[in-house]
């Protein structure tokens, strides 16, 4: 298991060194960047995730080659200390001129004016906006209609199952792919997450005699409340499914819908699953390890988790992995929440041409080809998709589940707002509430009534 991939889709969850490194920011306004104390020959590029590292060097030997002059330096820090040392770099004229981005960061640097519009930059508007994946352009378009970041990966979330564990069980890999769900009774999801646990004294948990408080292996596996606030990995494809959006607008909201009915129902139902004995309690699990160490060691059955994870599972000693799409919803459909990476350019490099460059090339087919191979992420070109999935296929794991909800149009976004670190401050606490005391998820009323005053504020 990898700690940098399972923590790169998280937020920074501190609030309070949040709003200091804004007020930092804001008065020093990342004037004077100095990344490149080489040159303008020199590009600094920072990114996070070690597994993806060895790809991007060979991508930046192919654009020395192919641009004498230029020099690409790479930077490589744990999530943990990423943020911190990128604004840090920013106040102090020490950061990179390109580095890796996320969508729950970037509003805030679109903000206080930290990033160039790549529609503004001759290298990286030749880029044709055809050649990513669908959405995921827009993912990093900001309200002003500039284009903030080129996609350089995508993600979707599917369930990871113990295949020796569901045919012991019964069942298929049909079932699985069948199933569906609702907030009444669970459904056939419910169904066979009840029939996968097994207590301690081997009774499953749709049979007589189950003992909920002393489970063995929980049908269903869960280490967040819901990672960010938006149940990315968790909640998310259920909430969808039933009618819920995060906010207002598919991109850009400025209201938070926290308190709709449609959410409650799911939570309610979802977090009922421990009060049955189906799903782990709050806090049982290192969080740390994430649901991948539950299906390794034989703790779950099924578990959610994103694509980003594959390589992982895959590498899961002992356990046979198999993948299955979420289940489908009352709409009918089964969803998954589409998020993507991407690479920006600092606005106050003092080598914006070759930092353009690099940032077009790592849009190219050339580099997005090689990251294809390493078999880490599925890279946001169209053309690239394929070469990646057939390495997952080699691998031993199955990436179409992950992979039709794109085909299918049945996505929806991560949430895309200004306020995202104060966001993140107020829903996490109130999300864990609700699982590990089990509270109603109408308490979310309050919250989100709280956080909808910062749009009120920003006004």
């Amino acid at each position: 298991m990898n700690p940098f991939r399972i923590s790169a889709r998280r937020a920074l969850p501190a609030r309070i060194g949040a709003a200091l490194t804004v007020a930092a920011l804001a008065v020093t306004g990342c004037s004077g960047q100095a990344g490149n104390s080489g040159g303008t020959g020199a590009i600094d590029y920072w990114l996070w995730d070690t597994n993806q590292l060895p790809a991007y060097q060979k991508c930046a030997e192919m654009f020395e080659a192919e641009n004498p002059g230029q020099e690409v330096r790479i930077s490589q820090t744990g999530w943990d200390d990423y943020w911190t040392k990128l604004t840090a770099g920013f106040i102090a004229g020490t950061g990179p001129d390109v580095f890796t981005n996320h969508v729950s960061k970037y509003p805030q640097f679109t903000e206080l004016e930290v990033l160039a519009p790549l529609d503004e930059l001759p290298a990286t508007a030749e880029v044709d906006p055809e050649d990513f994946q669908e959405g995921l352009t827009d993912l990093w378009t900001g309200p002003d209609g500039h284009q903030y970041g080129m996609p350089k990966d995508w993600d979707t979330i599917g369930m990871f199952y113990n295949q020796d564990m569901v045919a012991d069980a019964g069942l298929s890999p049909a079932d699985l792919a069948g199933w569906s769900w609702n907030p009444q009774d669970g459904g056939s999801f419910e169904e066979i997450v009840a029939h996968l646990t097994v207590d301690k004294n081997g009774v499953r948990g749709d049979e007589p005699g189950f003992d909920k408080d002393n489970v063995e292996v929980y049908g269903f596996g869960l280490a967040s409340a819901g990672g960010d606030n938006a149940g990315q990995a968790q909640w998310s494809s259920f909430a969808a499914s039933n009618g819920w959006t995060s906010t207002n607008e598919r991109l850009w909201g400025n209201r938070y819908q926290y308190d709709d009915p449609k959410l409650h129902e799911t939570l309610d139902w979802f977090f009922s699953l421990t009060d049955k004995g189906y799903m782990p309690r709050y806090g049982q699990f290192n969080e740390s390890e994430g649901t991948s160490g539950q299906l390794a060691s034989g703790s779950a059955a099924i578990v959610p988790d994103g694509a980003w994870m594959i390589t992982a599972y895959a590498s899961s000693e002992g356990v046979n992995v198999g993948t299955a799409r979420t289940p489908a919803g009352p709409d009918g459909t089964s969803k998954a929440m589409l998020n993507g990476l991407a690479d920006s350019v600092v606005k106050d490099t003092d080598n914006p041409d070759g930092a353009a460059q690099w940032v077009a090339f790592l849009g190219s087919a050339a580099c997005q080809q090689e990251v294809a191979t390493a078999g880490v992420v599925f890279p946001a070109r169209r053309d690239s998709t394929p070469i990646a999935a057939e390495v997952y296929r080699q691998k031993g794991i199955d990436p179409a589940p992950f992979m039709a909800p794109v085909e299918e149009d049945n996505t929806f976004y991560v949430s895309v707002t200004t306020q995202g670190a104060d966001v993140t401050a107020l829903v996490v606490p109130a999300l864990e509430d609700i699982w590990a005391n089990r509270l109603p998820a109408s308490t979310l009323n309050k919250t989100n009534d709280a956080i909808n005053v910062l749009f009120e504020v920003e006004e």
